[in-house]
């Protein structure tokens, strides 16, 4: 990783920014034919979209594009009406009370499960194997609050609901399944000083030592960048938010080399390492388009992870 970030620093010194197709919808540039691949309304979602673009331009004689700026609602919708055959990312917890409309669980293996049979079943889209990270809400401390109180899980909060003060995403107030009232009832105590406000300012308020807590997204940059430690949320009020690919089985029987370049992503991506994806691109202020092929070059695009892919002779990818 080092030298991963010593190589985007050097990149940013140049002035060298390379740029995607970041237009703010579908627009008339999908037209539907050959790989058109969506992204999302954030740098990890985004980044994704392009690390599939990457791959397939190393491993397919053909050029695929990436529509940013959709929601988890619009990604659905492009794939519906044609627009979008492949998207970088969904998660588990957000398709299976979304486009699938069912009841949320708290039970990885589980939501898994539904997402797969039921995106086959009703869309005839494939899911594929997660990344290997979730992004979920979690609570987060500084370093050295977790180090003085001993703080590992959630529950360890209760001894100190009426010391710390709190901060947590505004939406999460009200949220319904997995917000505050879920969890009183979950994990059975409340917060003395709690404070709703929006992530920017809550990772502001935790450097600035304001707040004692903060209630995040688990992948996010800041994370690193502020060496907080997540905290195991051990009642599992929180469901599962696995990232995995997905995509129109018609377009993997067009390209089946599709499928191995899912496959070879499967578990590469842990926690840990999609944070610091995310902090290398917000900090150094790198597209993610930047971030994504750099990092697909770092690990030489898989070449030697099963299944085995022939790559394209001189490579697709270009700086455009």
């Amino acid at each position: 990783m080092r030298k991963f970030v010593k190589k985007l620093i050097s990149i940013l010194g140049t002035g060298i920014l390379l740029t995607g197709c970041a237009l703010p919808g579908l627009g008339g540039s999908v037209t539907g034919e050959g790989i058109s691949i969506t992204g999302g309304t954030s740098t990890e979602m985004d980044m994704m979209g392009y690390m599939i673009e990457g791959m397939v331009e190393h491993y397919i004689d053909i050029d695929a594009n990436v529509v940013t700026n959709l929601s988890s609602g619009m990604n659905h919708q492009a794939f519906m009406t044609g627009d979008a055959n492949i998207s970088g990312v969904r998660y588990t917890g957000t398709s299976l009370t979304g486009e699938l409309d069912q009841e949320a669980t708290t039970d990885p293996e589980e939501a898994e499960r539904i997402v797969v049979e039921q995106f086959k079943e009703k869309f005839d889209h494939l899911w594929y194997p997660s990344y290997g990270f979730s992004n979920t809400y979690a609570f987060m401390v500084r370093a050295e609050t977790a180090e003085e109180y001993g703080l590992e899980t959630v529950s360890d909060l209760e001894e100190y609901k009426d010391e710390f003060s709190v901060g947590v995403d505004t939406n999460w107030m009200t949220r319904e399944g997995d917000g505050y009232n879920a969890f009183i009832e979950k994990y059975g105590f409340e917060f003395d000083d709690l404070f709703p406000m929006s992530l920017g300012l809550l990772y502001t308020a935790l450097s600035n030592e304001e707040i004692d807590v903060g209630l995040g997204y688990s992948t996010d940059g800041q994370i690193p960048a502020q060496n907080l430690v997540l905290l195991e949320d051990d009642q599992r009020l929180f469901p599962p938010y696995d990232a995995s690919p997905l995509a129109k089985a018609e377009i993997v029987e067009e390209y089946p080399e599709l499928d191995g370049i899912f496959k070879k992503l499967e578990g590469q991506i842990d926690e840990e390492e999609m944070q610091n994806l995310n902090y290398i691109s917000e900090n150094y202020l790198l597209e993610p388009r930047t971030v994504a092929f750099d990092w697909l070059e770092e690990n030489n695009y898989f070449e030697d992870v099963e299944p085995y892919l022939e790559p394209v002779e001189g490579g697709m990818i270009s700086d455009d």
